[in-house]
């Protein structure tokens, strides 16, 4: 720690970091805009001026960039001195000279970083009169905007999109004056988080393209703290709404998972809420039709039926809440309860889950990522599966340069410094994987090969680091080889992590990833393990558990009552199984917030909330619970809606069923009731305040301040404005009317806003130091912790079949999630359906690029154009998982190819 003096008050600061930082994480305001906390100082904008003495009877003073100085024992500053505060004023209108001062049209006004720092700085007019400097502008995509004109030359969007996130398609252009932030030529960026430029420019230069086409302004929406839907990573969100519909997602800062940045996907993908065609009435089968039905006559109907049937089963989700899992459970049994998945999937989910019990080591957020020193990626393209991981390994691969700087003792957030001292030196990155990913270029080495054969390597990894370890049989040179590196490298390392997943649906790279953790925990190694799932709450299912889709569908007969929750079944089995249970069964229940290939074929569609109409309880990868909030009320604008959250549907069908009171009424309850019957999740009501808390008497406002129209917003339903809707499950208010600060708990912050800062910087009003941890606490509250009893697992020879080729479900970040998918803006980015072949093994079978060809899985066929992949492991088929229209199920780790259409 550090005593520093700032205008003749001390204050106790950490040392290490710059006065800048130190300034910002006291709550004083100084104005910057080239530093951010995730990327350091480069002292490019020259705004962040203040005064520094020499001591305390120093009254001349220097000017000094705040970013660029270390909070050294004894310093003295004046953040409020009349010539810092000229300096500062003379900087941001030279930065302004060529700028358009578009405010009124431009679509970062109202939460710009440029506007809260102008007028922090007291600029008021400017004595430029001459033609200003102007750009072309680029179209960079469906996702980003680009107004060139706006820019102030503060290098953040390049540091950002560079040296952050790894891209090379943007990048700056020209010298002096006149500098070009863009691609070589128009077209889509190519990263997958280039949504961030939305927010890390501190201008209008990249605005979220997405809003563009319903644009209003951050004041006119209405917010809720969110958990992002697409992964099971657990991002933080903030989903903003206007007149009913969602407008654009920012990020949530939580200092232990995303803290400042998300995946495209997340930021994007949420346009499947505003779908025309999703169910927003109770539908009843009319022979080939659906026709609208009244609640109460339905449930009713619905009711009678279920206690006629010999048996009601149950299809739960892993892309639905626990509360409304929890609640089908309750309806059906346990014994007819699934948890929605086929059964290697359950499988793949049970063992992650042992993994994280009862393993060697705990599962590190994404924060505590990026500070390993040597990562080993078993089998899973994480940039596909959980890209925010990709993003942390990125930081966890450059932090290298953070310890050899150290040794020159120089700071961390000196960032020119760091990249200099560093030249090509990272630390190092093993990935195994069946195609190449988008992380090859910061790997140290790369190997391709099939999933067995992977798992083989994971095996031979664990081996080599502990000879107990059990050692696969038949290891080639090469292979034994290569793991001998990779168990140098990790058992060398202060701090290794391994990261494997389900994808590749392969049960021994599970088991490969904890032995190697295993061995490092026998020698003594701060060793960890990340394993990407498949869903939002694909772990919060596997806790909850129940039977695997398969078995659930089997037991379906003429007198059974199917309810689906939340599913396409049509995505987890055999359409031929699918389709019989459908048939065969007396009446399907789907209750679903997307009309579904299952809901088409159901007798009654259940009109269910998405995450922006409901609230609910998740459970990451890592085993977080987190909570997500409604955004809005959907009956406030359509009075004819009956979107209600699935386990409120669930809830009134029991009581109807059984002629008694509904037992729960509110979220705390069915939460409670939750933790209580299952005691793997007791922990879910501690991961937010119930709806009973308030700050200083008041509850939480969901609008901002300025917010405003509401008066009008129903005028096309009635000249009258009706009582705000009643929140009954948590302390959120849907109105402007309530508290708004920094006594806000992490969990139920809606908004970054603070009184001069509108714009995403306002999060540092809400940290315990800039960059850190929420005041409240970050988000959640981690339900699983490792025993650290773990034993080793001994590897099975893997079978092989002649004439056959291993199956490798090939994951896409836009395509092969379900939802996401929905979302028109997507529809671009999705690939087609292909086949994806080694081009030896296409010559060996006589089919040539393009040809259409069929894959043959036990007993189910996949037909698509064959695609040649040099990269693509040899004795692998590549098949697309999970894409709209196309969705395999995967039935067999083994497939034959010919020409389409030949037996």
């Amino acid at each position: 720690m550090a005593t520093i003096y700032i205008d003749g008050q001390s204050h106790e600061v950490d040392g290490a970091d710059n006065l800048l930082h130190a300034c910002l994480s006291l709550g004083m305001d100084v104005p910057y805009f080239c530093w951010h906390p995730a990327l350091g100082s480069v002292g490019a904008c020259r705004q962040c001026a203040v005064k520094q003495y020499a001591n305390a009877d120093d009254t001349r003073g220097r000017i000094v960039m705040s970013c660029m100085t270390p909070s050294a024992d004894n310093t003295y500053i004046s953040i409020d001195d009349e010539e810092a505060k000229a300096f500062r004023q003379s900087v941001i209108e030279f930065l302004m000279t060529n700028h358009p001062h578009d405010c009124p049209v431009c679509e970062e006004g109202g939460h710009c970083h440029l506007q809260d720092m102008t007028v922090m700085s007291g600029h008021t007019s400017r004595k430029y009169r001459f033609n200003k400097r102007t750009h072309a502008n680029q179209d960079l995509g469906p996702f980003i905007n680009h107004e060139m004109n706006r820019c102030i030359a503060c290098y953040r969007c390049v540091r950002y999109y560079k040296d952050y996130a790894g891209g090379d398609d943007l990048g700056v252009f020209g010298a002096h004056d006149n500098v070009y932030f863009g691609r070589v030529s128009d077209g889509q960026l190519e990263s997958e988080f280039s949504g961030n430029l939305a927010e890390v420019c501190p201008t209008g230069v990249f605005t979220d393209r997405t809003h563009s086409t319903r644009y209003n302004r951050k004041w006119d929406m209405q917010f809720a703290p969110s958990v992002c839907q697409q992964c099971s990573v657990g991002c933080n969100t903030s989903p903003g709404e206007r007149y009913g519909e969602l407008r654009r997602i920012e990020n949530r800062f939580n200092g232990a998972i995303n803290h400042y940045f998300l995946c495209d996907r997340g930021r994007f993908g949420y346009g499947y809420v505003n779908r025309d065609d999703r169910p927003r009435q109770m539908l009843v089968r009319a022979g080939s039709e659906f026709e609208a039905a009244t609640e109460s006559g339905g449930i009713d109907r619905l009711a009678q039926t279920m206690s006629e049937a010999s048996r009601v089963i149950g299809i739960g989700s892993p892309r639905a809440s626990l509360e409304a899992n929890f609640a089908l459970q309750q309806l059906v049994g346990s014994a007819n309860y699934s948890i929605g998945v086929d059964a290697c999937e359950a499988d793949l989910l049970t063992r992650a889950l042992d993994i994280l019990r009862h393993g060697a080591a705990r599962t590190p957020s994404l924060r505590e990522i990026e500070g390993h020193d040597a990562v080993l990626i078993l089998g899973e393209d994480v940039m596909q599966t959980a890209p925010r991981i990709a993003l942390a390994v990125r930081q966890a691969v450059r932090g290298i340069a953070t310890g050899m700087a150290s040794d020159k003792k120089i700071c961390d957030w000196q960032a020119e410094a760091l990249g200099t001292i560093a030249q090509k030196a990272s630390n190092p990155l093993f990935i195994a994987s069946v195609d190449a990913t988008r992380l090859d270029d910061i790997a140290r080495q790369t190997w391709r090969a099939t999933p067995a054969d992977i798992a083989t390597l994971g095996f031979a990894v664990a081996h080599a680091i502990d000879a107990s370890a059990p050692a696969p049989a038949a290891v080639d040179a090469d292979l034994n080889a290569f793991a001998s590196t990779i168990a140098q490298a990790l058992a060398g390392a202060r701090k290794p992590l391994i990261i494997s997943g389900t994808s590749l649906r392969s049960a021994a790279l599970l088991d490969a990833s904890a032995n190697i953790v295993a061995a490092l925990k026998a020698r003594g190694v701060e060793a960890s393990i990340s394993l990407a799932l498949p869903e939002a709450n694909s772990l919060g299912v596997a806790m909850l558990g129940g039977l695997p889709v398969e078995e659930a569908l089997t037991a379906v007969d003429s007198s059974t009552v199917l309810v689906v929750l939340e599913n396409d079944l049509f995505r987890r089995a055999t359409e031929a199984s699918v389709a019989a249970a459908l048939e065969t069964a007396r009446c399907v229940i789907a209750i679903d917030h997307q009309l579904t290939p299952t809901a088409e074929r159901a007798h009654m569609v259940l009109p269910a909330a998405s995450f922006a109409e409901g609230d609910g309880t998740l459970i990451n990868n890592e085993g977080r619970a987190q909570r997500f909030f409604q955004v809005y009320d959907p009956a406030y604008y359509n009075l004819a809606t009956q979107i209600r959250e699935s386990w409120r549907w669930l809830a009134g069908l029991q009581s109807a069923e059984t002629h008694s009171a509904a037992r729960w009424e509110n979220l705390d309850q069915i939460t409670a009731a939750c933790a209580q019957a299952n005691e793997l999740l007791a922990g879910i009501v501690e991961c937010a305040p119930g709806a009973d808390f308030r700050v200083n008497g008041r509850r939480i406002a969901r609008q901002p301040l300025r917010y405003s129209g509401r008066t009008a917003m129903r005028t096309k339903i009635s000249m009258h404005e009706p009582l705000i809707p009643q929140d009954a499950d948590s302390p959120l208010t849907f109105s402007m009317e309530g508290y708004g600060g920094r006594e806000e708990p992490g969990s139920l912050i809606p908004f970054a806003w603070s009184p001069g800062w509108n714009s995403p910087q306002a999060w540092n009003k809400f940290q315990d130091e800039v960059g850190g941890h929420l005041h409240g606490g970050d988000p959640g509250v981690r339900l699983i912790e490792p025993s650290a009893t773990a034993t080793y697992t001994a590897p099975m020879a893997p079978s092989r079949h002649v004439g056959t080729l291993a199956v490798a479900p090939l994951a896409h970040i836009f395509g092969s999630e379900e939802l996401s998918a929905r979302a028109p803006v997507m529809a671009g980015n999705i690939p087609a359906p292909y086949v994806a072949l080694n081009p030896r093994d296409a010559e060996t079978l006589g089919l040539t690029a393009s040809a259409t060809v069929r894959v043959s899985i036990g007993n189910t066929s996949f037909e698509a154009p064959l695609e040649l992949r040099p990269a693509l492991a040899a004795g692998v088929v590549g098949i697309p998982a999970g894409l709209p229209g196309a969705a395999f199920v995967f039935t067999d780790s083994t497939a034959t190819v010919a020409l389409g259409g030949r037996s």
